[in-house]
């Protein structure tokens, strides 16, 4: 029997996992790759140099916390040399999905004899709603554990593969793969089509997280700027995104929002929903990325469901 290294998607699993009868060391994967830019060479200094300008810029994350919460785990991560079976707990969602796949390209690159297994929730027995690691109750979670995925060598390189994709400057090859169903990850194609929906949309230069946020502003006609939130954290949260990535976009939309208190939407607001005019002349930030791509320098067409370069 080898020594066991598990890496988790978040701190809030990490307390969950000390606390199951499960041996081996932990290590808190604390990073969101699925926003702003990311390089292909993961754990480099260059990768957290980007990382850390754009947490800082963008939710205020400060050096001390940069490095108390991700560096100091990543530093564990590479001082840990001796575990030759390394279990991966993430979840089903975009946000979880893009992590591992980093995490896996930096275990094809670091250790390269490890024995890689993954712990998929998502889907559980007699349910249809897809649940996350934290929702699941302790026998569920043993259960899922006796059940994790071995991930084979053409896995581990295919995930590194669409890693290297997601990490360059055009999501078009992204949209090219349909071999999804010849590697063990069984939520990575659901989660590389939502990543995918997050360029603008022809119709009116909203994505899909954005459309579906003014979509739930209007029809629910929530009170306040927090039941917004709660709102969109109930609705499919297949991008699997907290309170502070909404707080952030609905930051981002406020020219269409006329109050929060209630939530109103403004004429403009209301038409660009509607599709009779385009969010294009509100764009204040162009140099918005996603993995390697910017944002803006694409479109998704809704009705094809295809990339088309700007």
């Amino acid at each position: 029997m080898g020594s066991i290294l598990h890496i988790t998607n978040g701190d809030s699993f990490t307390d969950r996992l000390k606390n199951l009868p499960i041996k081996g060391d932990i290590i808190t994967w604390n990073e969101m790759l699925c926003e702003g830019p990311t390089l292909n060479n993961v754990g480099s200094e260059t990768f957290w140099k980007t990382r850390f300008d754009f947490l800082s810029k963008n939710y205020k994350v400060t050096k001390a916390k940069f490095i108390d919460r991700t560096l100091k785990e990543y530093r564990s991560l590479c001082n840990h040399k001796q575990e030759d079976k390394i279990v991966l707990w993430f979840d089903y969602d975009l946000f979880c999905q893009i992590n591992m796949l980093a995490v896996v390209s930096w275990l094809k690159m670091h250790r390269r004899y490890a024995e890689i297994s993954i712990v998929c929730t998502g889907k559980v027995e007699g349910k249809t709603k897809l649940h996350s690691l934290t929702e699941l109750a302790d026998d569920q979670l043993l259960a899922h554990y006796e059940e994790r995925i071995f991930l084979r060598q053409d896995d581990i390189e295919y995930a590194d593969y669409i890693w290297q994709l997601y990490c360059s400057d055009n999501p078009i090859r992204l949209e090219n793969l349909t071999d999804f169903s010849k590697y063990r990850f069984p939520y990575l194609e659901q989660a590389i089509d939502l990543h995918l929906k997050r360029f603008p949309s022809i119709k009116n230069g909203l994505n899909a997280v954005e459309n579906n946020l003014l979509q739930v502003a209007s029809t629910k006609k929530p009170k306040t700027k927090d039941e917004l939130l709660r709102e969109l954290l109930v609705a499919n949260n297949n991008y699997g995104f907290g309170d502070i990535q909404y707080q952030k976009i609905i930051t981002s939309l406020k020219p269409l929002f006329g109050s929060f208190n209630p939530v109103k939407l403004t004429k403009k607001g209301k038409e660009i929903l509607d599709q009779q005019t385009s969010y294009y002349s509100c764009i204040q930030d162009n140099d918005v990325y996603l993995g390697g791509a910017l944002k803006y320098n694409f479109l998704y067409n809704t009705a094809t469901d295809r990339i088309l370069k700007l």
